[in-house]
């Protein structure tokens, strides 16, 4: 990454990839998808990069980590329509970097002493049981592999609401909102994939996955920060 860049300009370059990816969406053009699905997330890795070089945190570590495996996981689910190996190994990188958040949260939660919410646990295994028991019939070959990245992404998010206690309502917004949003984006796709395919899914889909990368890089940001906005 480029250190002499500074966060605003990644961010034009994270807008401008948006733009060009739901362009080519908008235009079925498969080599404009190709083109920016891997740089949605370069782009934020390059943002989060910029904003906090001068800042020594154990967090970025595990950021990074799961920004770098989200590009990989980005990358081969490109190619899991032509071969099923892909999606398997863009599921397990996805649940690596799901992994790298979940210790990055429970870092932050450890640091400023925040406890656990017995409610906050009920909500997420209710909706965890109710979206696997939906698509357990349709899962076949598949079903160990959705139950266990369904644990580990539930448990991300269990660990993100418990940070909404977090003294900087904003940063914890950012971190909740990112990681319900990365929920929802998961559960579209599996049943958009397992269930039934909605004209629509792949914009549910892509729309609420990049604004959760884009609401987590920054709420992550924003804390390393001392809870200031990147310059």
């Amino acid at each position: 990454m480029n250190q002499k860049m500074k966060p605003k300009h990644w961010s034009y370059i994270f807008l401008a990839v948006v733009a060009g990816y739901f362009a080519g969406m908008a235009i079925s053009n498969d080599v404009l998808l190709l083109i920016f699905k891997p740089l949605l997330v370069t782009s934020l890795l390059g943002y989060f990069i910029s904003s906090t070089i001068q800042v020594s945190s154990t967090l970025k570590k595990w950021i990074i980590g799961a920004l770098l495996f989200s590009i990989a996981g980005d990358t081969l689910l490109m190619f899991a329509n032509n071969n099923e190996l892909f999606f398997i190994l863009g599921l397990i990188a996805f649940l690596i970097a799901h992994i790298f958040y979940i210790v990055c949260f429970h870092t932050i939660r450890t640091k400023e002493g925040i406890t656990g919410k017995w409610y906050a646990a009920i909500i997420v295994a209710v909706y965890y049981f109710l979206i696997i028991n939906f698509l357990l019939p349709h899962l076949g070959g598949l079903k160990y592999a959705v139950i266990i990245y369904g644990l580990v992404i539930s448990f991300m998010l269990l660990i993100a609401m418990h940070l909404y206690d977090l003294k900087d309502n904003l940063t914890a917004r950012y971190i909740l909102t990112g990681a319900i949003l990365f929920v929802v984006s998961d559960s579209v796709l599996a049943i958009n994939k397992f269930y039934q395919p909605y004209t629509w899914g792949g914009w549910a889909i892509m729309i609420t996955y990049t604004m959760a990368q884009w609401l987590l890089v920054k709420g992550c940001v924003r804390y390393i920060l001392g809870n200031k906005p990147a310059e």
